[in-house]
């Protein structure tokens, strides 16, 4: 039995906490949780990817080796070792890179989040592709950033087309390869225009590239930092390459920037954890990425087009979808009419469930796109949910 005076005080809120949220792509994504459902909806990556038995000879090294220093505090710009074989992959890729150029974080999404807290006050500029990955819009609109949606196209972000809008910006958040929501990789072309568009209107850019391990056919485009190195803040993650439990990320930029950046995370949570970063480092300097990638590579390749093939046979006339040659998504845009996120309650009757289109937009959503995601489900059953969903959409374009 309780009374009135057990009950707690009411509580102030902050202004922060009490910002407006939609719940309802949420709410969706949990019914598309349950068992039954063949879902295209979670970003996650491929556990069959996961390689169990490096990490778990990395984990025995490490402990043997200097279990106490894995135990033990670290520094706020991360474990050396890890540091090092971060900058030696980069290197590899074609763009020297030093350990002292890397932080390292936890998992990508700090890394946004981050960045959001050194460069943004209230009300500043921010350039962000349409459509663009919606869990950096979360991280910056803590910052209550003014958005300014950059042009893109069938071939993904165009900065040929870029304008005087993008001047003041303190930077341009982009995915330039295997996009998130759209799996599609810009050419170098556009690459080197990207850089001297950055220089013209004087902003960063900051280079977001979690998926650039995991391409199919051909390696993508060198990194932004070839072309404008002086201004590129490049973000990494390890959760697509070896495990994203660890929840590693790092940033590449210049000293200027990661100087603010480790006086900002030293505040947040002090370091990223010890022993995961021992892991992964001793993992990486066994060339994991050269011997384990191939077959995940080749994994991610045969659901894409496993993927591909079936909207081939079932999407009817007046749908569209990209073509991906690298990541884990595609983006399908129905006709102007179909709203993506009122379907979904459809979609989810026939077990299958995907993520609408709207929450991708900074400033004017388009609600007639939603998202798949292939990496994790048999190319037999990704078949058989194209399927489903394809007939729920036929029944709206013969409306």
């Amino acid at each position: 039995m309780s009374c009135e005076c057990e009950k707690g005080p009411t509580p102030r809120w902050s202004s922060l906490a009490n910002k407006p949220t939609s719940s309802v792509i949420r709410d969706l994504l949990k019914l598309a949780a349950r068992p039954e459902v063949i879902s295209f909806a979670g970003g996650l990556p491929s556990p069959a990817g996961f390689p169990l038995e490096a990490i778990a000879k990395a984990c025995q090294t490490v402990i043997d080796r200097d279990g106490r220093h894995a135990l033990q505090y670290s520094m706020v710009e991360g474990e050396v070792e890890l540091r090092r074989e971060i900058a030696r992959r980069e290197t590899q890729k074609g763009i020297p890179t030093t350990a002292e150029q890397v932080q390292v974080v936890s998992g990508s999404q700090q890394a946004l989040d981050l960045l959001a807290r050194v460069f943004l006050d209230n009300g500043d500029k921010v350039l962000v592709e349409s459509p663009t990955y919606m869990g950096a819009l979360q991280a910056f609109d803590l910052c209550n950033p003014t958005y300014v949606e950059l042009p893109c196209d069938e071939q993904g972000l165009n900065p040929a087309a870029f304008g005087e809008e993008c001047r003041g910006a303190k930077f341009a958040y982009v995915m330039p390869t295997a996009s998130n929501p759209t799996g599609l990789t810009i050419s170098e072309e556009r690459r080197k225009l990207l850089a001297e568009k950055a220089r013209e209107y004087d902003m960063w850019l900051v280079e977001d590239d979690p998926y650039g391990e995991l391409w199919y056919d051909k390696e993508p485009p060198a990194s932004l930092r070839k072309w404008a190195p002086e201004r590129t803040i490049r973000l990494g993650t390890l959760s697509k390459v070896l495990a994203p439990g660890f929840r590693l990320g790092y940033i590449i930029a210049p000293a200027e920037v990661l100087n603010k950046i480790a006086t900002i995370k030293q505040a947040v949570d002090l370091h990223t954890a010890t022993f995961t970063q021992l892991i992964s480092a001793q993992v990486f300097s066994e060339d994991l990425l050269v011997t384990h990638l191939p077959s995940v590579r080749a994994r991610y390749k045969k659901h894409a087009m496993a993927m591909l093939e079936a909207l081939d046979e079932y999407m009817p006339e007046g749908v569209t979808w990209t073509h991906p040659n690298a990541g884990m998504f595609i983006w399908v845009t129905l006709p102007e009419h179909i709203d993506a996120t009122a379907l979904m309650n459809e979609v989810l009757a026939k077990n299958v469930a995907y993520v609408p289109g709207e929450s991708f937009y900074a400033t004017n959503p388009q609600k007639n796109h939603f998202r798949l995601s292939f990496v994790t489900v048999d190319p037999d059953v990704i078949r058989e949910g194209v399927k489903r969903l394809a007939e729920v959409i036929r029944l709206h374009i013969t409306i």
